[in-house]
């Protein structure tokens, strides 16, 4: 079980127990975590916990009741639940908080407790009730009673599971029956309510001699076996999914009336039967509990038959009541298995799986009777029959044929064409899903083998190959589960040898990753190098005014012009402009699914225009069935991690151009060279921290994670492994190349910054200096060796020099704010120095806390010779100094791990 789920369901039981105050979930949600094992128990014995919860109650025959009732509706989980709720009432603090809201909703203002439907006037206590007003009382609760807990009519019933089927599938309309099937209660079989019993007797039966009494009671029997009324026996109206009850005449001989009410309760159970049989057999309930009535009019058959040569028997004289006592014992066990079977599917609104699960629960309880056991796995193998069907077309052709919803897989409208456009699509994990509900519990342990199975041969077919699996074979329910598991391990075992070889070795999967990692990764140098060499001016450009095909032309270029241009899927390479910065982005991608994302999706744009550099990303096309691994969440995860890498680049190289330019500026004539040689040792403070940055991501990060990933798929079994190994590297990458933790992520991205700004102020100064020197060159006072200079020659030089003025004035006058270039040098270093340690500090404490080991290597190597590590040790001691003169604050034993 997930994290999350945990907080769901806490949170779930907390609500539903109307828990407020208190510790809140968290306690509960730590405990929970802390002492789950990594084995699945899935039955618990519930005897000794619900002994445990009847001792606790106050009314623990209340408490026996509900459970035997939820016990007959196979209700899922019953027992786990009644074994927390016995560990709950051994925890005093829980059972505190309970008793605490408990009465302060007893405490609540009447007005926002009582709100009924149904009103009725209460005498006082303080006044004496008649008997004749205690019995109208008694009327009128029962009548409230009744009405609450009467279910809805059939006729309701099968119009909402048919809407509902329709609205699903609206292609394919359940089929209805006429209206005259229902209509005519004559062919139910059933007993017709309110109809007078045939031939009234003009004489009460109880003045009749014995003998006849006993013949004329066994004619009425024959008759009440079949669903029929007798004369001196009738049936009572059925309120709900109540048990039929009979009425016998009062005057018979009261060992004759005993043995009748002995006899009576198959007839009870017949009139269940019938009536379940009727109902079920409709569409709208599905093909599993259609062959289960068929299955039990099979068995009523030969109930019938028995009835029918009783009645022989009495034709002839020849049956007595003892006698019809001893004939019907043999059906009697049958007929209650039957009837508890049906009462138990209709009480629990079963269906398709539910139905298959009610059914071997009840083979397996009978395990003593050889006799239930047998006829309950006939009723189970006949119901089984349509849901095996189904699932022998899922597992052996990954095609769901269900047309009354009844399969434990479900299918969903999802276009696979969207993997490429929609980050949130999760086409893999939502278009076949799970229904727990429809698991028979016989193949719970299976279930994730059987989506799996069906979910691979489905991508094969929907690439237009008609795959069946060869070890095909029907499946058929046993009570040794060893025979269908068997069968599912063949068909999964083959369905993932099947995607498995398609995706790696017809689509080439391992080729397109690698493909990708050359340029998302930036595993091609020589590529890098021409393409921003190519671009570098283009880049430069506000993202508004840059011309994508010309991007698209000098990429193709660079392709052509490199070791790139031996990718066999090159062409598949384009060019993307992003909307946002990589950081915005990755907040827009972490807000997903979270109450954020709305704000942040809705919030306004940024008034600052993004450059090219900024904007820039790669995108690549990958067709199905590809898409389920490179999918655009995957895209997303490599484009973050290319801009990442690619601005990192972008900063190289301006600080190399710093470099350049300071060469050329050596052989100038300097007033004071202090804060030049101040500035050189910065420049390489700062080359030396962006180039360490990006070996340890390409080199200590990427490379060897991808090894590892390579290693994993060449021992993958399934495409599931193939998924989760990717996104593990996927993953691993952002999160030890710090783009998961935002707070280490803002100072590396102030730490960029200001190296962008000092290489543009470097540049301009050097410039300066180049127009500078240019200025001293312009003069020919002096004239040259062919003579004096010309008039013309003296107004192009007056026409240089004043622009060289005018460029000089707009550059040198920038650099010369803040008292002078020696501060402005200065500052930068400051900043530079205050942010990288600022950096070094946080690796280190999230490598030590949160045993992000990989990170570490950064201080190793931008500190390798120990520069900057009396300044860390330094601001260690300074930080726990603080904590130690911190006085903690009292705070909720939840709060303590935040």
């Amino acid at each position: 079980m997930s994290e999350f789920r945990i907080h769901h369901d806490v949170n779930e039981l907390l609500s539903l127990l109307q828990v407020r105050g208190g510790d809140g979930a968290e306690v509960y949600i730590d405990l929970l975590q802390k002492n789950r094992t990594p084995y699945v128990t899935t039955t618990v014995s519930a005897h000794s916990a619900k002994v445990k919860i009847a001792e606790y109650s106050k009314s623990p025959e209340d408490f026996l009741r509900k459970y035997e009732e939820l016990k007959s509706k196979n209700m899922r989980n019953l027992d786990p639940l009644v074994y927390l709720l016995s560990k709950l009432t051994e925890d005093k603090e829980t059972l505190q908080y309970l008793q605490q809201n408990a009465k302060e909703r007893t405490e609540m203002p009447a007005n926002a407790t009582t709100s009924t439907t149904t009103t009725f006037n209460v005498p006082q206590t303080s006044t004496k009730m008649s008997m004749q007003e205690l019995e109208e009382l008694r009327k009128k609760l029962g009548n409230v009673t009744a009405s609450s807990n009467v279910p809805q009519s059939a006729e309701v019933t099968r119009k909402m599971l048919r809407d509902r089927h329709n609205k699903k599938n609206p292609t394919q309309p359940i089929p209805v029956f006429p209206n005259w099937v229902y209509e005519r209660p004559a062919l139910i079989g059933d007993f017709i309510s309110g109809t007078a019993p045939v031939g009234e007797p003009t004489v009460p039966v109880g003045t009749m001699p014995l003998a006849a009494q006993e013949q004329a009671l066994v004619e009425d029997l024959l008759f009440v076996l079949i669903g029929v009324d007798g004369r001196d026996i009738a049936a009572q109206p059925v309120l709900g999914r109540q048990s039929r009850s009979f009425v016998v005449d009062s005057s018979l001989d009261m060992s004759i009336k005993e043995l009748v009410n002995r006899i009576l309760p198959v007839a009870s159970c017949y009139s269940t039967i019938a009536r379940f049989t009727e109902e079920k057999s409709s569409f709208e309930y599905g093909q599993v509990n259609h062959a289960l009535t068929a299955a039990m009019r099979t068995l009523m058959k030969e109930y019938l038959i028995l009835v029918t040569q009783l009645e022989h028997l009495h034709r002839q004289g020849l049956l007595t009541l003892q006698k019809l006592w001893f004939y019907i014992q043999p059906t009697m066990r049958t007929m209650e298995i039957l009837a508890s079977i049906a009462t138990s599917v209709d009480k629990g609104d079963c269906m398709g799986g539910s139905t298959l699960s009610l059914l071997h629960d009840r083979t397996f309880n009978y395990t003593g009777d050889s006799q239930a056991q047998e006829l309950c796995l006939y009723l189970t193998k006949a119901a089984s029959v349509p849901y095996f069907e189904i699932l022998e077309k899922w597992i052996y052709r990954g095609i769901i044929k269900d047309p009354y919803s009844e399969f434990m897989v479900e299918e969903h409208e999802l276009q696979k064409e969207k993997i490429q456009e929609d980050y949130n699509d999760k086409y893999w994990d939502q278009r076949y899903t799970i229904v727990q509900l429809r698991i028979p519990s016989f193949l719970q342990k299976m279930a994730d083998k059987i989506l799996s199975t069906g979910k691979y041969l489905n991508v094969v077919r929907e690439c237009g190959r008609d795959v069946t699996c060869p070890d095909a074979k029907e499946v058929l329910y046993t009570l040794k589960e060893r025979a269908y598991v068997e069968q599912i391990e063949k068909a999964y075992n083959y369905a993932s040898k099947v995607l498995l070889d398609f995706l790696m070795e017809e689509k080439e999967l391992v080729s397109r990753l690698r493909s990708i990692k050359h340029y998302f990764l930036m595993d091609k140098g020589d590529f890098f190098v021409h393409f921003m060499d190519l671009t570098e001016e283009e880049l430069k450009k506000p993202v508004d005014d840059i011309i994508p095909p010309r991007l698209e032309a000098l990429l193709e270029l660079a392709l052509r012009m490199s070791t790139a241009n031996t990718d066999p899927f090159k062409d598949d390479l384009k060019i993307d402009l992003m909307q946002h910065d990589v950081i915005t982005q990755l907040l827009r991608v972490l807000a997903i699914e979270t109450k954020q994302e709305k704000a942040i999706i809705n919030a306004e744009a940024t008034e600052l225009a993004l450059s090219g550099l900024e904007a820039f990303s790669f995108d690549y096309i990958v067709k199905w069935p590809l898409s389920l691994i490179i999918n655009r969440k995957a895209l997303t995860r490599y484009q973050m991690l290319f801009r990442h890498m690619f601005y990192c680049k972008h900063v190289e190289r301006l600080l190399c151009n710093v470099w350049i330019s300071n060469k050329l500026a050596k052989q100038y004539s300097l007033h004071s060279a202090k804060w030049f040689a101040a500035a050189f040792a910065l420049r390489q403070r700062m080359l030396n921290f962006v180039q360490n940055i990006e070996y340890y991501m390409m080199f200590e990060v990427m490379e060897p994670t991808w090894h590892v990933m390579e290693k994993n798929l060449k021992s993958a079994s399934n495409i599931d492994d193939v998924l989760c190994h990717h996104t593990s590297f996927l993953d691993n990458c952002l999160k030890d190349c710090m783009l998961t933790n935002p707070e280490l992520l803002r100072i590396f991205s102030k730490l960029m910054s200001v190296c962008v700004m000092f290489s543009n102020c470097m540049q301009r100064f050097s410039l300066s200096l180049r127009m500078d020197d240019e200025m001293n060159r312009l003069t020919l006072e002096h004239g040259t060796m062919d003579g004096p200079p010309t008039r013309m020659e003296r107004t192009e030089e007056a026409e240089k020099k004043k622009l060289t003025s005018k460029f000089l004035a707009e550059h040198v006058d920038a650099l010369q704010t803040d008292s002078g270039f020696e501060a402005t040098i200065s500052k930068f270093d400051s900043n530079f120095s205050t942010l990288l340690l600022d950096l070094l500090d946080k690796l280190s404490i999230y490598s030590t806390n949160d045993c992000e080991h990989s990170m570490i290597n950064i201080i190793y190597r931008l500190d390798f010779n120990g520069f900057y590590t009396e300044r860390l040790e330094r601001m260690a001691v300074e930080r726990s100094q603080k904590a130690a003169k911190r006085v903690p604050a009292p705070c909720p034993s939840s709060l303590k791990e935040i």
